[in-house]
């Protein structure tokens, strides 16, 4: 399906647990596999102060401030001002070997919402994919490392709206052992994770980590 194409996807009669979904997105949400890992400097990895509390639940970013969770409608672009990403967004989902399958890598400014979560404003946490880089250079998620907490995530949708989401941390997972249940469990607020690798590269394995970003929404526009 081409990103210009609309599409209008039904909302899942009953999604999978995402303790199930976990154990086939352990390896893959690697499947930006495609990362070239050419490059000198390589992709910015997120710093240590960065990383989310694991200790208790996720901060309000927003002290005293509560959203109304929206309904159900397509996402349609992403932008991330902090790093410069103003990208379009196409539905993905499972491929046939199980792994999320990704917007297609020769289209560097293109990011996938995966179905088979919610969309960025509904209750409960979306997922949005995106390669850091193809063959010929950096991609949509290049600098998805370089964030801070308090950067902004907006998702506009298919309704107008415009969900903000406000970053409460970033952290590298290494593929074999990426904390399903941490990332995508529902914490009960509207939120969005915004995936791609990272970490360490070989040419032999590709990245060997992800990238992911925990963000919550605070503000619709």
């Amino acid at each position: 399906m081409s990103a210009s194409q609309p599409f209008e996807p039904e909302r899942p009669k009953k999604r999978a647990p995402w303790g199930v979904m976990a154990l086939v997105l352990l390896t893959g949400l690697a499947l930006m596999r495609n990362g070239s890992g050419e490059f000198d400097t390589g992709p910015p990895q997120p710093a240590t102060a960065a990383a989310t509390d694991r200790r208790g639940p996720a901060p309000t970013p927003v002290a005293g401030r509560d959203v109304t969770a929206l309904p159900f409608a397509r996402p349609e672009r992403v932008a991330i001002p902090a790093i410069r990403v103003d990208a379009p967004m196409m539905p993905v989902a499972l491929d046939a070997e199980g792994w999320v399958d990704a917007p297609p890598p020769e289209d560097p400014n293109l990011a996938g919402w995966f179905s088979g979560s919610v969309t960025p404003g509904e209750k409960g946490t979306a997922v949005v994919v995106g390669h850091v880089d193809n063959t010929r250079g950096p991609a949509v998620f290049y600098g998805l490392g370089a964030l801070n907490k308090g950067n902004k995530v907006e998702v506009r949708r298919s309704d107008g709206k415009t969900a903000v989401f406000e970053v409460y941390g970033i952290e590298v997972f290494q593929k074999h052992d990426f904390p399903g249940e941490v990332v995508y469990g529902d914490t009960g607020y509207p939120e969005v994770r915004v995936i791609t690798c990272g970490g360490g590269f070989s040419k032999q394995d590709g990245y060997d980590g992800n990238v992911v970003v925990f963000a919550r929404m605070v503000d619709v526009r």
